[in-house]
This record gives C-alpha cells, structure tokens and sequence, in this order.
C-alpha cells in the first residue's frame, strides 16, 4: 500500500471543503460569484490531486 504525503491529504480536505462550500452557497444564497469563485477552486484542487496521483503514485 502506498504512503502519501501530508500535502496529498490536505489536497483532499480542500476538495471536500469547497464542493460542501459550493453546494451551500448554491442552494442556500445568491451569491454567484462566491460559488463560482468556490467551484473553481474546488475543480482546480481536483485536477492538482489528480495529475499528481497519476504522475507520482
């Protein structure tokens, strides 16, 4: 089984942190930018953790 680094780990706290985020800003307010702003940052935190997985793992 393979080890990770803390940073691998923390990449996936932010994931979940911003698609929580996203779905809360969506569905319970009207801030638009703040869930686009949230859902980007989400999809570029998976992106980052998913290049590096294939990569290096």
């Amino acid at each position: 089984m393979a080890t990770y680094p803390g940073a691998w780990y923390a990449l996936w706290v932010m994931v979940m942190i911003f698609g929580v985020l996203t779905w809360f800003l969506r569905n319970f307010t009207e801030r638009v930018e703040a869930t686009r702003l949230s859902a980007f940052l989400g999809v570029m935190s998976m992106l980052t953790l998913l290049s590096w997985t294939l990569l290096e793992f």
